[in-house]
């Protein structure tokens, strides 16, 4: 004898299983034949039952709430009972017993169009090939860092007007004038009380109280220059602040030395 296999189509639910019962059956949703599709949900369990398949309390509550809704509808609806006042649990005489679970078949409705919509979705985006990510720093414009960055040139002017007015204020003293220093020695100097200093100098070091208006302006052209080739620094911790000087640590580190400066 041949041996007869049977299919049974898998639900994820017991509203799942009645969707599929009304569509199948081309019924209004809004008016469920409560009767042939009670019917046909226990005709399903029975068929589980029978391929020895586990059948779930969910799906047991769901029956039992069918058949409670269709013995609710085969019996007579009860008089109604007039009152003299207003009650929320006065009966409806319109009341539908299939009412909640209408309500609840068409919420699920919207949601497992929306599942099936995502899963059409997921579908078509693992169609979709993308290229793996690469490292583009080659390609990263090079921006070359302002040494002066933070600092105006307002602020070298003030210090530079500091200088002279702290000169100017000075007791007038006879004194013997020295040769003045040029400009390339005075860079040298600072390089080198830079080196002493550990890397870090403030301005006013830089102008002792002997030094000559010409010679504070040597030492503050000698500044721009070092600053322009980049062996420097110059920045304030707080407005109006003395200048600090710092070796760039790039260019000290690289073998920078007064030697080196020549225009």
């Amino acid at each position: 004898m041949e041996k007869v296999t049977y299919k049974l189509d898998t639900f994820e639910g017991p509203l799942d299983l009645l969707l599929h019962l009304i569509d199948k059956a081309e019924v209004d949703i809004y008016n469920i034949p409560i009767k042939e599709i009670t019917d046909q949900y226990m005709s399903y369990l029975d068929d589980m039952q029978e391929l020895e398949l586990e059948v779930t309390s969910e799906f047991l509550v769901m029956a039992a709430t069918l058949l409670s809704i269709k013995s609710k509808m085969l019996l007579p609806k009860p008089p109604v009972i007039e009152l003299d006042y207003d009650d929320d649990y006065m009966m409806d005489e319109d009341y539908d017993p299939r009412a909640e679970l209408v309500s609840k078949l068409i919420e699920y409705r919207k949601y497992k169009a929306i599942a099936d919509h995502l899963r059409d979705k997921e579908l078509e985006r693992s169609l979709i090939y993308t290229r793996e990510p690469e490292d583009l720093t080659p390609y990263v414009p090079h921006v070359i860092e302002n040494p002066v960055k933070g600092l105006h040139i307002a602020d070298l002017v003030h210090a530079f007007q500091k200088a002279l007015r702290r000169m100017t204020s000075r007791n007038m003293i006879a004194k013997i004038r020295r040769d003045e220093i040029s400009v390339k020695d005075r860079m040298k100097e600072v390089v080198n009380w830079l080196e002493q200093a550990g890397g870090k100098l403030l301005f006013s070091k830089l102008v002792d109280e002997d030094m000559t208006r010409e010679g504070i302006v040597t030492t503050f052209l000698a500044l721009l220059e070092l600053m322009k080739m980049k062996a420097v620094v110059c920045y304030q911790h707080r407005l109006f602040e003395d200048i600090v000087i710092q070796a760039r640590e790039e260019g000290f580190a690289d073998g920078f030395s007064p030697d080196e400066i020549s225009y």
